[in-house]
């Protein structure tokens, strides 16, 4: 405890602020995933690359336009045009069949969408701008803008998800056939162009999340990799299916990994996530975050 307590408290607010941000762009990740395994119960491997598609979609319209906003607003668009056409083609004729099919379809969905990219824009990483630029002091560091924008946005897209999913018609249809998509079916709920819905959604948001990161690094056919493994872990510790844990997941995950990189190096951190998955499947298999029934 005394080790901890020599950290000085200005590094913790500030590794604080950068596991909330990092969090946020997790969340809105993970949310997507976690749409698309309540509503459908596929895995999707291909989510990490949806995530790279639309950063790329966002560096091929802001190069043209100069507009960031409209490169988050037509990538998202773009590529949830392509989720709705992966599930049509090649998500529902597998409907039904062994869960592993669908595993190996998206990561099969995966390599090509990899390749596809390294061979249309090359492996020198791509750059987006930001849309808003300048710093604020944060104690001994200049903090960018643009960060704390990230993590406004994310919860501004993940709050406005909620509201659509609790309140909108197409929403409570969503929410009928996670619940029971046989009911909801005999109900005269169209399952097939629910599921379909539900994959675009989490595609475009994929999608949004590839653009507001883009800005921060740079763009390449491999960034999706790590992102999508993290957010993996956190719709297992989350709880599958469900939104709510996945957002608070990945924020927790988020602040240990940031706290622990007080302690040890960056790279050493990540490994505080892989731990807590571990722990989870041992004592809390059905997910941290999900309420123990009574």
């Amino acid at each position: 405890m005394g080790f901890l307590a020599a950290i000085p408290w200005d590094q913790v607010v500030i590794q604080t602020v950068n596991g909330i941000v990092t969090g946020m762009i997790l969340a809105l990740i993970a949310s997507g995933l976690t749409l698309i395994f309540g509503i459908m119960d596929v895995v999707n491997f291909a989510h990490g690359e949806l995530f790279m598609l639309g950063a790329y979609m966002g560096v091929v319209v802001f190069a043209t336009s100069g507009n960031f906003w409209l490169a988050l607003v037509l990538a998202v668009m773009m590529v949830a045009i392509l989720g709705a056409a992966i599930q049509i083609t090649t998500l529902r004729p597998l409907v039904g069949r062994d869960p592993l099919t669908t595993i190996l379809a998206t990561f099969g969905l995966s390599l090509i969408l990899q390749n596809y990219a390294l061979w249309q824009f090359g492996p020198v990483p791509r750059k987006i701008g930001e849309p808003i630029s300048g710093h604020f002091n944060l104690f001994y560091l200049e903090y960018p803008y643009y960060r704390i924008l990230i993590a406004v946005l994310s919860a501004g897209i993940i709050g406005a998800f909620w509201l659509f999913l609790k309140y909108g018609k197409y929403g409570i249809w969503i929410r009928a056939t996670t619940q029971d998509r046989v009911m909801a079916q005999a109900m005269g709920i169209p399952v097939p162009l629910v599921h379909t819905a539900a994959f675009a959604i989490g595609a475009g948001m994929a999608a949004a999340s590839g653009v507001l990161f883009g800005p921060l690094v740079g763009v390449n056919h491999v960034m999706g990799l790590d992102w999508v493994l993290k957010a993996f872990i956190v719709v297992v510790v989350g709880g599958m299916g469900n939104l709510g844990g996945a957002i608070g997941a990945a924020i927790f995950i988020s602040l240990l990994e940031a706290y622990a990189s007080l302690v040890v190096s960056p790279a050493q951190a990540v490994i505080v996530s892989f731990v807590v998955l571990i722990f989870t499947l041992l004592f809390r298999p059905t997910g941290l975050f999900v309420p123990t029934p009574k």
